[in-house]
């Protein structure tokens, strides 16, 4: 016996509305789950954001707070190399220097080497104004190839042309210690002191 023509429509069009229910159903699960990933990332995003905020002021305001440089932000890491490096904790300065290559941003890389670069500078100075030659020779050395890592890192940072070319001079000073070959920094200040004797004033 055969059906009317709108029997078979019907039972089609039931089908195709069961069908579309249960893929509507996924849909809205798929969509409803992945809503509350994003929202939990978020969430986690934020709560790290003021958990470094929080221990970069802490830094700041002179708390010895130990971090973990394989888990830290960039932003911590300089917080802390900066905190180690004011109190002459130069070996744990040291350490996050050497452990700083994990940093994402090459910026905030480059203003944590150029923050070491400036102490050993002020521990170059220092030495010279004691006439300790010998150990203000390697500090100046080692302070130049920091400062040139910088300037590979970020190289529009003018500061650190600049104090890459005090610290060039430093050695200059030093009657028997020139470098041959040394290239000064693009943009860097010319003849700043090569008429003057001893250290160039101003520290980086």
């Amino acid at each position: 016996m055969r059906q009317a023509p709108h029997s078979w429509l019907a039972r089609m069009m039931a089908g195709v509305l069961a069908v579309w229910g249960k893929v509507r159903t996924v849909a809205l699960t798929l969509a409803l789950v992945a809503s509350i990933g994003a929202l939990a990332a978020l969430t986690w995003r934020v709560y790290e954001i003021h958990r470094d905020n929080a221990i970069i002021a802490a830094l700041k305001a002179g708390d010895d707070i130990a971090v973990d440089p394989r888990s830290a932000s960039d932003e911590v890491l300089v917080a802390r190399s900066a905190f180690l490096i004011a109190r002459d904790r130069r070996e744990e300065a040291q350490a996050l220097l050497d452990a700083s290559s994990v940093m994402a941003d090459p910026k905030l890389r480059a203003r944590l080497v150029y923050n070491h670069a400036n102490a050993r500078i002020r521990d170059a100075i220092a030495a010279v104004e004691r006439g300790d030659n010998d150990k203000a020779i390697p500090l100046t050395r080692l302070a130049k190839d920091e400062y040139r890592l910088a300037l590979r890192l970020d190289p529009e940072a003018w500061d650190t042309k600049y104090n890459l070319d005090v610290a060039m001079r430093i050695v200059r000073d030093f009657p028997g210690y020139e470098q041959e070959g040394e290239e000064l920094p693009p943009d860097a200040p010319k003849r700043l002191w090569t008429d003057l004797p001893g250290v160039p004033r101003g520290l980086p």
